[in-house]
């Protein structure tokens, strides 16, 4: 077997409307087209795409002093003062890098954190 490219990671969230306004007037994702029955939102990343999926709960994070050290994602951004600037802006909490790298952590409404990362 050999894995050739990533294709999409998969959210549980729980209230479909606050998810929306994080990952499309905060973080600044375009919606991808999607074609199924259950409800969700699909955002398009490139070649990637993140899939949002409605669930009942979604269990917290366990690291509450170190964001980063939890289960979450990462993107690449061009400007991290930018992105610091629109979060704050936006009134969203989020925690700088604490190994000195030009990255920030944020949380979505259901508790999954974020990592947007300068590279």
């Amino acid at each position: 077997m050999q894995i050739n490219h990533f294709l999409h990671t998969a959210l549980n969230v729980t209230d479909l409307a606050k998810a929306e306004h994080f990952y499309s007037d905060i973080l600044g994702l375009q919606k991808a087209e999607r074609d199924l029955k259950f409800p969700g939102i699909w955002y398009q990343i490139g070649d990637y795409q993140l899939h949002l999926l409605v669930a009942p709960e979604n269990p917290p994070s366990k690291n509450q002093e170190r964001w980063g050290r939890n289960r979450h994602l990462a993107f690449s951004v061009s400007d991290i003062a930018a992105v610091k600037q629109r979060l704050t802006a936006a009134g969203q909490n989020f925690q700088v890098s604490g190994s000195g790298r030009p990255a920030v952590f944020v949380r979505d409404p259901d508790d999954n954190v974020i990592e947007l990362g300068e590279i």
